[in-house]
């Protein structure tokens, strides 16, 4: 503890035991206790009691007061936790008797401010702060407080109830780890004391009547099992897990107890224990059991989980893909009778009617659905799946169910025909099935549906019903669908049928480019967007797409009223262009999108849009262009660079000036790379004088980069200033090796020294005047290479770097801030004392 912080603390404590002064606001008190948590945490020693006796005086104080606050007394309880988590002052609150009066019977837990769920809160905290040597284990078991612990576990507060058994879990640890003297025999073991208490209560709820004791212990076990316990301590897991198994499984097999939705989580985190990594075993088979006799919904969780271990057995595994499989398959065999294409599984895990049920009822059909294929989904993007996923019946279920939802499957079956009824326009299903008909487009073996699987995303794409948010979906998966397409076309005789597909598409994209739903308008050019980065390669894909109305549509969509879609429709056309009109086979004939038209719009767009998004995606795009060398030579690369840069400059928006520091970054290292003989070797000797230095200095300051660079440094927005200074201490370490600095003593002399002098101390002022000055000798020419060179080399760029890079809270968070802030709001100091922020 600092010794400005020591001198405020007693003002501090006084204010906080003065039940006259208004209560404090919670985040101050929050800042102070983690304040403490870090004092304690680097400092175990009794010195900071000892030293800071306001604090024992704190403790009292509040404990005197007849009536504290609940703000306060819970404060009072967590510090008294965290100055208690080391044994020596722990010691020493005891010797005054302090802990006792807080945390024992004759504490706050007997009193009227028990009732306050914050007190309560606060107990528990202070307790687990507490909790980190044995005399705190000890003092607590022998004053019943576990008893109070066990009780929270079921308070009507959910934060209460969650903190009472995270402490249950640390104690329980903290026992084996501190009580265990001896290695654990696992056939004759004694659990240590306290772990011995918290032992005994889980099994005697378990075997209670009350459905809350059961619940309470079945969520405390699963945390337990899924905390640090379960991964190390696997022998005391093996024991612990014999004496619960029986209970468990009776659980499981008693359809009306309430706890079974509990099961399939606790089992989980018991599977993942080191304890059972063997395929034999009781424990396994118990899964088996719960698989079969947990709800679809219940066991989905379960059975994910399961397919993710890598030591779960292989039996299992089968299984737990079989319970996800079963509502596909269901959906698969509803859909026609006869059934025209095999099912997903040969057998099923649990009774194929309660699934039908459950698809059958309106009620529960729509989320067994999005749960299954949700799960789906995160085993789809596992890049080791033990088990072999059915994905072309997968897919097939998936093209039905999307029929379903939109009436365009007609089933014979009378379960189909109710199925049915219940998916019709159910929007969380659709995109649900559409999100894992686009993980499957990774998947070889499903080629031979490919024409079915384009005909239902036309469809959904064409149907004037089909919601805005479905149809972004939609444009997904088919954007994912057409690339796996043009790989089989590349590959294969393909072309024919993948042309017709490519002309479907694109004349459904002019449609909804037209659409009057801006929404759709959007969707419809980031998917176009999308197409273009994926498939710009493909000669065919560029012959149908510049053979349509898209290029047209698209630019026409510039000045879209709605600035999302004019944005979108930058970057498609972003996008588009260096295929459209940059290259020099471009194709496009009789119309209006050319190169010098393109670039004209953009900058307009830039200089004079009213909306952030659309300027942002602009300097964005010129970027882009830059990086890919669309913009031709370096003489009209350094126009087109000046240009944009004389333009964001004065924007608005820090976004887009920050995008018009990387445009410059990337302009300066192209050019760097052109003009220099070797561009990856090291700047060799102290030659800033050489010619492609020279020749460097004059395109840089020609394209106006210093004024730009420089003037950002003293952004408001602190980003923009950092980038900035980034760029040019990155110039600097190319015009000038470390050695070869220049002596801003010694340039002073010169009219351009004085200039570089005083923008050298108007940068540590930290502002900048919008039009840099040129009058007389203080002016700066940032035009001029010589005085440039001598900027780079004179101004400490490297101190102003890391004054940007301080966090904006290094002074106004520090401890004493804080403890000033707090004397400010109870008025015992004066206002020009405190640091306001």
């Amino acid at each position: 503890m600092t010794r400005e912080c020591a001198a405020l603390l007693p003002g501090v404590c006084a204010a906080l035991a003065d039940p006259r002064q208004p209560g404090l606001d919670d985040t101050c008190l929050e800042k102070l206790l983690d304040w403490f948590r870090s004092l304690t945490w680097f400092d175990p020693t009794v010195e900071l009691v000892q030293e800071n006796p306001c604090l024992t005086e704190l403790l009292s104080s509040v404990l005197a007061l007849p009536d504290p606050s609940p703000g306060i007394l819970s404060f009072t309880l967590q510090l008294a936790g965290i100055l208690a988590s080391s044994e020596s002052r722990f010691q020493l609150l005891q010797q005054e008797k302090l802990l006792g009066r807080l945390f024992g019977p004759e504490g706050p837990r007997g009193s009227a401010a028990w009732e306050d769920a914050s007190v309560r809160s606060a107990w528990l905290k202070g307790v687990h702060s507490m909790l980190h040597h044995l005399p705190a284990l000890h003092c607590l078991c022998s004053t019943g407080g576990m008893d109070v612990i066990f009780t929270l576990q079921g308070d009507p507060s959910l934060f209460v109830a969650s903190a009472a058994s995270q402490l249950l879990v640390h104690m329980l640890t903290f026992s084996l780890e501190s009580e265990t003297s001896k290695a654990l025999s696992t056939k004759d073991c004694d659990w240590p004391g306290c772990a011995q208490l918290i032992v005994e209560h889980i099994k005697e709820s378990l075997q209670s009547s009350s459905a809350s004791h059961i619940e309470q212990s079945l969520k405390l076990l699963s945390s337990l099992f899924g905390s640090c316990f379960g991964s190390c301590y696997a022998a005391w897991t093996e024991v612990l897990w014999s004496d619960i198994a029986k209970q468990i499984e009776s659980f499981l097999l008693e359809e009306t107890v309430q706890a079974q939705p509990l099961l399939a989580n606790l089992l989980l985190n018991v599977a993942r224990s080191p304890a059972f990594c063997g395929t034999e075993g009781s424990f396994w088979a118990l899964v088996t059991s719960a698989l079969e006799h947990l709800t679809p919904v219940q066991a989905g969780p379960l059975a994910v989980g399961l397919l993710k271990l890598c030591k779960c057995p292989q039996d299992v595994r089968i299984q737990a893909l079989t319970v996800l499989l079963q509502p596909m398959d269901c959906i698969l065999r509803a859909a026609s009778q006869p059934l025209e294409c095999a099912g997903l599984l040969d057998e099923s895990v649990s009774d194929p009617a309660t699934v039908e049920s459950l698809l059958s009822s309106k009620t529960s059909c729509a989320g067994l659905l999005c749960q299954t294929l949700t799960h789906l989904e995160k085993l789809l993007s596992l890049k080791h799946l033990r088990v072999d996923l059915p994905c072309v019946s997968l897919l097939h279920s998936l093209m039905t169910i999307l029929q379903f939802c939109n009436g365009f499957l007609s089933p014979a079956s009378p379960l189909g025909s109710t199925i049915s009824r219940n998916l019709i326009n159910c929007f969380r299903v659709q995109k649900s099935a559409l999100d894992v008909l686009a993980a499957l487009s990774e998947k070889k073996e499903c080629d031979t549906l490919i024409g079915n699987l384009f005909d239902v995303l036309l469809a959904y794409l064409q149907s004037p019903n089909t919601s805005p948010t479905v149809l972004k979906k939609t444009f997904q998966a088919t954007s994912k669908w057409l690339v796996h397409l043009q790989e089989l076309s590349s590959s294969s005789s393909q072309w024919p049928q993948t042309e017709k597909i490519l002309e479907d598409v694109l004349v459904v994209l002019q449609k909804r480019l037209c659409s009057p739903c801006w929404e759709v308008r959007d969707s419809s050019l980031e998917f176009l967007t999308s197409m273009v980065k994926c498939l710009r390669d493909q000669k065919e894909f560029r012959q149908c797409l510049l053979s349509s109305e898209v290029l047209r549509l698209t630019e026409n969509l510039l000045e879209d009223p709605e600035s999302y879609v004019r944005a979108s429709a930058v970057t498609a056309v972003g996008h588009l262009a260096p295929i459209a009109c940059f290259a020099p086979d471009s194709p496009v004939t009789g119309n209006q999108y050319n190169r010098e038209s393109i670039v004209a719009k953009l900058q307009e767009i830039l200089s004079t849009d009213s909306e952030g998004f659309p300027r942002r995606a602009v300097i964005s795009i010129f970027t882009k262009w830059l990086r890919e060398g669309c913009t031709g030579q370096l003489e009209d690369t350094e126009h087109f660079v000046s240009r944009v840069i004389q333009t964001v400059e004065h924007d608005l928006d820090w976004e887009v000036r920050l995008g018009g520091l990387e445009l410059v970054e990337v302009f300066c290292s192209q050019t760097i790379c052109q003009l220099s003989q070797c561009p990856y070797a090291p700047v060799c000797s102290a030659a800033p004088s050489s010619t492609p230095q020279n020749e460097l200095l004059q395109v840089f300051c020609r394209a106006k980069l210093f004024g730009f660079l420089f003037g950002s440094l003293c952004d408001c927005d602190k980003p923009v200033g950092q980038r900035a200074c980034d760029v040019l201490v990155g110039l600097r370490g190319r015009f000038y090796p470390m050695s070869t600095l220049e002596n801003p003593q010694e340039i002073e002399d010169s009219p351009a020294g004085r200039g570089i002098a005083w923008l050298q101390r108007t940068l540590r002022q930290g502002s900048l005047a919008q039009n840099f000055p040129v009058d007389g000798d203080v002016g700066v020419d940032f035009q001029d290479p010589e005085s440039m060179m001598l900027a780079l080399g004179a101004i400490d760029l490297l101190e102003l770097h890391d004054e940007l890079n301080k966090s904006s809270d290094h002074v106004e968070e520090s401890p004493q801030s804080l403890l000033q802030d707090i004397l400010a709001a109870v008025g015992t100091i004066e206002d020009n004392e405190v640091d306001c922020y």
